[in-house]
């Protein structure tokens, strides 16, 4: 669902800006009490529990033993900064999109582990000056409980099988597989049965997440329509790869009819999610940016207008998810990294 990091190593160094909120800015009008969970590495899509209380998130620091990405758990309740979280994924291979399952005693993520301890090698994600996400066709999803044991393998299909989520009712997976030629969009039942495509549109369909009464989806889709970027997407998918330049907010039902295309910004708008209303979309975008490196959070409504930018500080500004109860949001961001690379994780309250 991420690969973000391949997109930081482009980005020039961040300032180092304070978290005091003691002037105005346009993060005022919406995130109160920020505050920084993690410091160190590259830390992103940290996904709520049902129960508000824990976090599941992906990271690559180096300080916690692991060489690539893999899953933590966050106890929003007993965290301190200086402390390693548990791990919950095997520590083999590499690992994303995690996710709780009802019940907030399981997890969801995917996984290449089944076909090798080692990480896989991305090889060269910077080529022709474009910055390039692999996709690995070893990934499959599973559910392992939070002492790290898998207990279930939902996918294993041919091919790439990841960025999994849970529609709030608890019944419902979405996902993103390769299986039938094109990164398409899937649904299953809570159990893995059930897979169903619901996307058919050439492109990069993917990081759904339902709506809060989950009867929708929203996701971020790039969809070729030139002779010439069909040939370079299909060129890139064969290799295990994409190239995520150009992408726009989609949202459909969850069985993929009414699709609608909710942004025509230009550029990647991606990393989206429902606000608690149901009615507007939190989304990351460089639309505005004269480099392209500078990503920041913004709301839209569902119908594609009233856009509004929701951070200002850093140039990257990802992976926005409210708590189930609608307080809280949680990001990332590059912000207060004393000048390097380094993403963190931040929380802050909700305001409307």
């Amino acid at each position: 669902m991420k690969r973000f990091k391949y997109l930081l190593i482009l980005l020039p160094f961040s300032l180092n800006f304070a978290l005091a909120q003691d002037v105005d800015t346009i993060e005022n009008k919406h995130l109160i009490n920020i505050k920084q969970l993690t410091f160190g590495g590259d830390n992103a899509e940290a996904y709520f529990s049902f129960d508000n209380n824990k976090l599941a998130f992906q990271s690559n620091n180096k300080a916690w033993g692991v060489e690539c990405d893999q899953i933590f758990l966050l106890d929003l309740n007993n965290w301190k900064s200086d402390s390693k979280p548990p791990l919950i994924s095997t520590g083999k291979g590499r690992t994303t999109c995690s996710y709780f399952m009802p019940g907030n005693k399981t997890i969801l993520y995917a996984s290449t582990h089944l076909r090798g301890d080692k990480c896989p090698e991305t090889g060269d994600l910077r080529r022709g000056g474009k910055y390039l996400w692999p996709i690995f066709n070893t990934y499959d999803i599973f559910v392992a409980d939070l002492n790290g044991k898998i207990v279930k393998q939902l996918t294993n299909a041919p091919g790439y099988d990841a960025e999994a989520t849970v529609s709030p009712d608890g019944k419902k997976i979405v996902f993103t597989s390769d299986r039938t030629g094109d990164l398409e969009l899937w649904t299953m039942d809570i159990d893995g049965s059930n897979q169903k495509q619901i996307t058919f549109g050439l492109g990069y369909d993917g990081g759904a997440f339902f709506s809060p009464d989950s009867k929708q989806l929203v996701f971020r889709s790039s969809r070729p329509t030139t002779a010439e970027e069909i040939q370079e997407y299909k060129q890139l998918l064969s290799e295990g790869l994409v190239a995520p330049t150009n992408m726009e907010i989609y949202t459909c039902n969850v069985d993929g009819s009414n699709l609608k295309q909710i942004t025509h910004l230009g550029r990647a708008n991606w990393a989206p999610f429902f606000h608690p209303s149901g009615k507007k979309i939190l989304f990351s975008s460089n639309h505005e940016s004269k480099s392209g490196f500078n990503f920041q959070l913004y709301m839209i409504n569902t119908d594609g207008t009233g856009l509004v930018q929701i951070t200002d500080q850093s140039v990257f500004n990802a992976f926005p998810m409210f708590s189930p109860d609608g307080k809280k949001l949680i990001f990332s961001s590059n912000r207060n990294n004393g000048g390097t690379h380094d993403t963190n994780l931040f929380i802050a309250d909700w305001k409307d």
